[in-house]
């Protein structure tokens, strides 16, 4: 174990999750607590951070009274491109401890950072990179298509030690729901689990009973109900979301046009594989039978790869429909988005109609 090491990532939960692990490991086997240095990195501005790094400093060059000792500089907030980690002041600071951890220290004292935002192009974070056993952990970027399979895989790792499991629409809203970040997950996952006890297995009206819903919820349970040709609900949630102020276009384009496009794949990855019905589960097999033409109509993720996560989650709806019909149901919803744009014609009307036919 390197005598210096380092936990950063903007997912906050996982960064300080995983530094409590490697605290434990890496602190004087026999040590207690009072024995060793833990250092908030809260700084409330400029002075708090010089201050803060001026305690580390003493510590990490003060030997310990009986064996060794850990110092922990945890949470801190000043390394960031904000006010108070773009000041000079700080800078300097954070320099001179930069000179001190590379020089080397007593064989007895280890050195730990956590940190949630750190500037990279700084030297000091160039330091921790090459020189130090440095561990990230960054939230998945929602913005990308297919994050919901990766933050899927992460509440499926997260509830397995509690004893949880989903149903499949119970996994899926959840995800919307709890989102990216991992303190958020864990709390969610935690608050089930109590809620349950003593049963175990998630179904979609629980998580919708103790889940708060968000806007990200909403437009997957939209989504969701033109999906599962539940017209009722999904111009239910619609108005609802109108009353608040939400704008009709971006309810079509972020839960409607997504849902029926997929469908529409979806039903066209099944046709070239010669396949009338597919499910979630069979649907990566499917994928994989397909020629490379065909893979490449399909949609893809940033990282070039098809959004099976996607495809897959409209199965049901494609099983139950046509090729030609969905095609329809395209055209219905560009239709729908030229109404919203070009004409002065009753938003509600608008989504009501559109919904009811790809309903029906």
């Amino acid at each position: 174990m390197s005598k210096i090491a380092g936990v950063l990532g903007t997912d906050d939960g996982r960064v300080a999750e995983e530094a409590l692990k490697l605290f434990n490991v890496m602190k004087p086997e026999g040590s207690e607590d009072f024995g060793n240095d833990l250092i908030e990195g809260q700084a409330d501005n400029v002075d708090h951070a010089v201050s803060i790094i001026s305690e580390v400093l003493q510590a990490v060059q003060t030997l310990p009274f009986f064996g060794g000792k850990i110092v922990w500089l945890k949470n801190a907030n000043f390394l960031g491109d904000d006010r108070t980690g773009g000041s000079e002041r700080t800078k300097e600071s954070v320099e001179e401890l930069m000179r001190v951890l590379k020089a080397g220290l007593d064989p007895n004292i280890s050195f730990l950072l956590s940190a949630t935002a750190i500037d990279k192009r700084r030297a000091f974070y160039k330091y921790l990179k090459k020189d130090v056993e440095l561990k990230l952990y960054d939230k998945i970027d929602i913005s990308k298509d297919g994050w919901e399979e990766q933050v899927a895989g992460l509440v499926v790792n997260k509830a397995a030690p509690l004893g949880l499991t989903f149903d499949e629409d119970a996994l899926e809203l959840f995800v919307q729901q709890a989102g990216e970040d991992t303190r958020q997950i864990t709390n969610e996952l935690e608050k089930l689990s109590l809620y349950l006890h003593p049963e175990s297995h998630i179904s979609i009206e629980t998580v919708r009973t103790m889940i708060p819903l968000n806007r990200k919820g909403v437009i997957w349970e939209i989504s969701r109900c033109v999906d599962k040709r539940d017209g009722e609900r999904a111009i239910e949630l619609v108005n609802q979301q109108m009353e608040k102020g939400e704008q009709a276009v971006g309810l079509l384009r972020a839960a409607i046009i997504p849902t029926t496009r997929n469908t529409f794949f979806a039903k066209l990855a099944m046709h070239e594989a010669g396949v009338e019905r597919a499910d979630k589960r069979s649907f990566n097999g499917l994928i994989r039978k397909l020629s490379p033409t065909a893979v490449n109509a399909l949609p893809k993720k940033a990282d070039g790869n098809v959004n099976t996560w996607g495809l897959a989650n409209c199965t049901y709806a494609a099983s139950k429909s046509t090729l030609a019909k969905l095609r329809t149901n395209l055209d219905a919803c560009l239709k729908a988005d030229r109404a919203l744009v070009t004409t002065a014609a009753d938003h509600h009307m608008v989504l009501h109609r559109l919904i009811i036919e790809l309903t029906s």
